[in-house]
């Protein structure tokens, strides 16, 4: 430990209390390859902390992801370390519990809850734990309450309920961040949890300082990774994220989650995967990420002990707006809905561009009253008819008289249109969305 700083040497040695006092494994690195590292004599379990030596005489810190043979594969947690073979590697603490409680409300944190907000340390006084409780299944309750979010199309035409877990779904530039905007800034919640991973560092910057503008700013709570962090702080950033929002739900409270983005979250476990020798499926996905995405989304929902409720949103990319992309796919698949947002809407200037047609939400029908649903199926009906005849009607080749309903599509189009956009800026309520569906459209 010769090398080590004092302040350093403490907090290795503060581990053995930690540890039951037992024996203290030091090990030593062996190898060093992408952003994996071989270390032998290290007999700790996956999800044990670690600090590396690095050749400065500073430190890294890693976790235990995996298990070789004799060797223990680590994660670091940063991706510049200086680490020379040989080099010790210490036990540390394993971060299996997280401080909550309301000195994060109006707060931006980290990964592993450090202010980056520059207003000053947070000292938390409760704690939650990082990962999911699998048998809190059996406390969940029924999504049986609408939540108003101020979008007029959604709480209409895709009415969300209290405890539902929706995937926003759409290629680059398409308007999921200002969508994401308008939902925070209109929707009925007590607390906002937003987790920003893997994303550019501008647009955390961007979007936190919109947030400050914003009424809701002094009830969000904001974790943001960018894109150039290691892998593992990504994970560990959505994990943080469930976690806060589950805490806040425990409270009875009405959570709001929002994750932008989870494929950014499936690109970092890709990462670990490949790099701890999974086999590559689609896309060069290991099995792990197919098993990581319902872990985060299955967090969400209503705790039927407290009445509190987590509804959370997940903005899904599309590459090249591959809507059969595997993660595309898999989170459609374990929500309660999703939201399509269409490049050809957006290119016409309608916002939010929801494409009608592909999106759904697998609780509107429990929700909504008769007359609701009927200005709904409605509404669908004429705008599938157009367009599915889109390509007839540009080449000119349809007349008018051919199809009755058709006729009245094309009559009923910029009504539509306006229907489904809104200006980010306004909010329209539940009530009033409802109300102007069934006036125009039953």
């Amino acid at each position: 430990m010769l090398g080590l700083h004092q302040q350093q040497c403490d907090q290795i040695l503060s581990t053995v209390h930690q540890l039951n006092c037992a024996p203290l494994h030091i090990g030593q690195v062996q190898a060093v390859t992408g952003n994996m590292i071989t270390a032998s004599g290290f007999p700790y379990p996956i999800g044990q902390g670690a600090i590396v030596e690095t050749a400065d005489g500073s430190t890294v810190e890693a976790e235990v992801s995996g298990i070789d043979r004799s060797n223990v594969l680590l994660t670091p947690l940063k991706l510049n370390g200086a680490i020379r073979k040989s080099a010790a590697v210490y036990p540390s603490r394993s971060d299996s519990m997280i401080g909550v409680g309301p000195e994060l409300l109006g707060r931006v944190i980290n990964a592993l809850g450090q202010e980056i907000d520059g207003n000053g340390p947070i000292a938390t006084n409760a704690t939650w734990r990082l990962h999911a409780d699998n048998d809190e299944f059996q406390n969940r309750g029924r999504v049986s309450a609408p939540l108003d979010i101020g979008v007029r199309a959604i709480n209409a035409l895709l009415t969300i309920g209290r405890g539902q877990r929706v995937a926003i779904i759409a290629g680059s530039g398409v308007g999921k961040t200002m969508l994401m905007h308008q939902l925070i800034s209109s929707t009925e919640a007590d607390v906002i949890v937003v987790g920003l991973i893997g994303e550019r560092a501008r647009e955390i910057a961007d979007f936190v300082e919109m947030s400050r503008g914003s009424g809701a700013n002094q009830k969000t709570i904001t974790i943001a990774v960018p894109a150039d962090h290691s892998p593992l702080l990504r994970i560990k950033a959505a994990h943080r994220t469930a976690a806060i929002a589950e805490y806040y739900r425990s409270q009875g409270n009405s959570v709001l989650l929002f994750m932008d983005s989870l494929t950014r979250v499936a690109h970092a476990q890709r990462e670990i995967g490949l790099s701890l020798g999974e086999p590559p499926t689609m896309k060069g996905y290991p099995p792990s990420v197919a098993s990581l995405i319902p872990q985060i989304v299955e967090r969400a929902g209503v705790d039927a002990k407290t009445g509190g409720s987590i509804t959370g949103f997940y903005t899904i990319l599309a590459d090249s707006d591959d809507l059969d992309d595997p993660i595309v796919d898999t989170a459609r698949a374990i929500a309660d809905g999703h939201i399509i947002l269409s490049r050809k809407l957006a290119e016409q200037g309608v916002f939010p561009a929801i494409d009608i047609n592909r999106s759904i939400s697998r609780v509107a029908n429990d929700l909504n009253d008769d007359q609701h649903r009927q200005a709904a199926q409605n509404f669908r009906q004429i705008w599938s008819k157009y367009e599915e005849n889109a390509d007839l009607l540009m080449m000119g080749a349809y007349r008018q008289g051919g199809d009755p309903v058709l006729d009245q599509a094309i009559a009923l189009r910029d009504l539509q249109l306006n229907f489904i956009g809104q200006q980010h800026d306004v909010s329209i309520g539940l009530d009033g969305s409802v109300a102007q569906l069934i006036e125009e459209f039953v």
